[in-house]
This record gives C-alpha cells, structure tokens and sequence, in this order.
C-alpha cells in the first residue's frame, strides 16, 4: 500500500451515508467520527440510546456540523433487528458491522441462540439482509469486522448455542469466524449476481475498547492487566475498517488488518485468513442455517 495510511488519506465522504453498528464507543466511535470529519451522513446504531447521544455529542464537539442519525438497535434481538431495518429509509452507502461482545458467560438472545453468535453473526448476517435493497450509491460496500480470534474458531454446527460445550473464548472464536465466513462468502454472491457492491472484512489487531465490558470476571481482571502492555488505541485500531469502508483501491474479498508483527498493530494492510475460512462448503452450510435462524432470505445467488 506504500506509505503509511491514516484518516487524512479518507477521500471526501460528502453525500454518502454511513450506517455503523456499535457506534457508541471503541472501534464505531472511532469510524463514526472519521467519516463524518469527512462529510459522510452517519447512522449511529447503538443498543443503549443514551450512550450514543452522548457518544454523537463528542463527536459533534470535534466535528462541528457533523450530520449524526443516533438509532437504537440490539443486535441479540432479531426482532429489533427487523424493526430497525423497517424504520431505516433512503439509500445506503456503507453499511459497518462492527458492534460485537467478547466472552461473557454464557446467555441467550431472545430466540434463544448463544449470544455472542446471535450479537456478532446472526445479527449482522439478519441487517445486511434486510438492508441489501438500500445498499446503493457509487461504490456501495459492506465491512464486517472479525478478529484474530477468527483463527481458532470453527462452527459448531451440532451445538451452535453451547448447550453442551461452551466456554466463553471458544464461543467468540466461533462467531469471529463465521463473521469471516460471512463476508467473503457475500462477496461471493456479490459477483455471482453481477452486483457492483463490495463486501470487506476487517480486524482492529489488539485494540483498547470496551469489549472487555462484556467479558467474565476472570478474563476482565487479567485483561486490565495486560491490554495497556500490548494493545493500540481504538483510534489506529479502527484504521482497517475505514480504509475497507473508504480506500478506492480496496477490493471486494479483502482482508484487511494491520501490517505489524503478528498483526497485532499497525497500519492497514491486506492480509489473509486461517486456511479454513476460504472453505466455500463450511461458508455455503454456515449462511444456508444462518437464513434459517433468521428467517432473512437473502435475493443472491450461490457461487457456482
């Protein structure tokens, strides 16, 4: 990619519109305010309506005229999913799934699938869906953020909820990776319907944010201890998903992380996933049960 990139190099975002879950702190912050520095419209889904409007304040006193859209959406919750989706009106340059939790002890979403996979997947699999018919503009995309952790992950296909096996780490590994199933299959699908959208992948490295918030006790305490020795800032860990979400030259498929060692920090650069995510039959097997958990049918067809 040359030299370094960073939020300067973000080309003027006037007219677009940005959807980004998760918007009120760490990484979706950070998004919300590049793009809208940038003149991007921002849709800001956030789950607790008070922490985004103050999440949009701060903003707004960095970027003054910053054209925010605070919405609330949970993302656990399929039908305020839906719900979202209904009230959601005009067209939609950029759609962000960002938002996400780590390791909590095991609960379930009001359908009753493990949260982390219902939070992380199943919500934005249901949103992307249901929002495929605005998704349009000039160079539409979809970023979806997954994670190192992507690369000790599998689907557990014969116990997606953890009734039987859960641990908290083995269950978010399963939901980052089926976030990275997710996005290069769509972008499959994208070009097996001869559609000009984009789908990107994304991963903040080791970033400071607040998903330790969601975590157990146990990982929460060793977490303080070691996240100020090995993590970046959520400002330079939010630099992949702005440059898939914003970058002319990215492409569809891309996976973008930073360029350090271990891809723990540094710039954006393309990277690659673990073997297993470019299995086309896992990925098929994973959006086939996804649309049934959902009850999204998605208007694309498979890859031949």
């Amino acid at each position: 990619m040359g030299r370094t990139w960073s939020t300067a190099d973000i080309p003027d975002q006037t007219g677009r519109v940005f959807l980004v879950t998760g918007a009120n702190s760490g990484l979706g912050l950070e998004t919300s305010k590049a793009v809208a520095r940038r003149g991007a419209k921002v849709v800001m889904a956030v789950r607790n309506a008070a922490a985004g409007k103050a999440a949009a304040a701060a903003i707004a006193d960095e970027v003054p005229g910053a054209d925010l859209d605070v919405r609330t959406l949970d993302l656990a919750d399929l039908d305020s999913v839906r719900a979202f989706a209904d009230a959601f009106e005009g067209r939609l340059d950029v759609l962000v799934n960002n938002a996400g939790i780590m390791a909590p002890p095991r609960s379930l979403s009001p359908q009753g699938h493990e949260s982390q996979f219902a939070t992380n997947h199943l919500g934005h699999f249901a949103l992307t869906g249901l929002l495929l018919d605005r998704l349009g503009g000039d160079d539409p995309r979809v970023v979806t953020v997954s994670s190192l952790a992507h690369g000790h992950g599998r689907i557990h296909f014969d116990d997606l909820s953890g009734e039987r096996g859960y641990t908290p780490v083995r269950y978010y590994g399963q939901s980052k990776f089926a976030n990275a199933l997710f996005g290069l299959e769509l972008e499959r699908r994208f070009r097996a319907a001869g559609s000009g959208a984009k789908s990107l992948i994304a991963h903040p490295g080791l970033s400071a944010t607040g998903l330790l918030r969601s975590t157990s006790t146990l990982i929460r305490v060793v977490g303080r201890m070691v996240v100020p020795l090995t993590t970046q800032s959520a400002a330079a860990g939010a630099l992949p998903q702005l440059y898939a979400a914003t970058e002319p030259k990215a492409e569809g498929g891309q996976y973008i992380g930073p360029d350090g060692r271990g891809e723990r920090k540094g710039a954006p650069a393309v990277v690659k996933f673990v073997p297993q995510a470019y299995d086309t039959d896992t990925a098929r097997r994973l959006w086939d049960v996804s649309e049934q958990l959902t009850g999204v049918k998605y208007p694309l067809p498979a890859a031949a």
